[in-house]
Formats: C-alpha cells, sequence, structure tokens
C-alpha cells in the first residue's frame, strides 16, 4: 500500500501516440497520475472531460495531467479524438503499474467478484508522492485537485 510522502514507483508505459513515457520524464515537475478503469465508458469519459476542461488551468500552474488504464494505445487515440482529450493517456495492458501503484484490486458488483482498476488519483512533484485520493468520485474531481495543489506546501514553493 502506498503512502503519501513515499517515492513514486518507477514505470515506463506506452501512451496514445505508441511513444514511451516514464516517470523519469517528470523530474523536478509535478503531475497528476490518475488510474481509471476503461475508456469510453460513462465513469472514465465524464473524468477525463472534467480533466480536459481544466486543462489549461493546470498548464497555468505547470502540472502535468496523465492518464492511466489497461487499454492499448489505439483505444486511448481513439478515445482522446473522439473526446477531444489534451492530455496523456498511458496504457498499461500488462497492469504491471497498475498493481505497483496498488489500483488493480479485487472489487465487486451484484454479488460477483471481479479484479479491475480502483479509479485512483496520485499527485507527484519530484517523484514523490504528495497526495492521494483512492475511490475517486468523479464529479468536481479534477476541481478538488486544482484546490488540493494551493494547500500543498511543497507546491507552494514552486
Amino acid at each position: 500500500m502506498l503512502k503519501e510522502g513515499q517515492e513514486a514507483p518507477d514505470f515506463t508505459l506506452q501512451d496514445d501516440q505508441g511513444n514511451s513515457v516514464s516517470l523519469v520524464d517528470f523530474a523536478g515537475r509535478k503531475f497528476v497520475l490518475y488510474f481509471y478503469p476503461k475508456d469510453d465508458t460513462p465513469g472514465c469519459t465524464a473524468e477525463a472531460c472534467e480533466f480536459r476542461d481544466e486543462f489549461a488551468e493546470f498548464r497555468t500552474r505547470g502540472i502535468a495531467v496523465v492518464g492511466v488504464s489497461a487499454d492499448s494505445p489505439e483505444s486511448h487515440a481513439k478515445f482522446k479524438a473522439k473526446y477531444n482529450l489534451n492530455f496523456t493517456l498511458l496504457s498499461d495492458p500488462d497492469k504491471k503499474v497498475l498493481k505497483a501503484y496498488g489500483v488493480w484490486k479485487e472489487k465487486s458488483m451484484y454479488g460477483k467478484k471481479y479484479t479491475g482498476v480502483e479509479r485512483t488519483t496520485f499527485i507527484i512533484a519530484d517523484g514523490q508522492i504528495m497526495k492521494i485520493f483512492p475511490r475517486v468520485k468523479v464529479s468536481g474531481h479534477a476541481d478538488d485537485i486544482l484546490k488540493t495543489f494551493g494547500h500543498l506546501k511543497t507546491f507552494a514553493r514552486s
């Protein structure tokens, strides 16, 4: 179980264009790493569209936004094009990063158990986890993250 203040687990994943993206690419920067279950589903679309709609504010504050799911780079590219998403989506088909961040979990729906992504967001700065939002409720989440950046001491200095 990851905790605030810990080093963020390293990763290298393909983005929606097939390029490799790693944690080290964000060295010296602050970013939002959000994990979501599946492209083009109602909750995931609403969450992505909130990030899209607030993206200018994230950019103004020097904050990158990165989404991760087990979907393929091709699926991410279609999802981005359909909803005009303006931030990076990373593909983790092997679920190694999902597991390293502790978001690949047993879930249950209508009494049936299955494994899947628990919608979770991490705020990371200089490779360190500054804040974790577990079991995210989609509505208003992007705005909550922006408010949180104003309250974290580490971010106030940068």
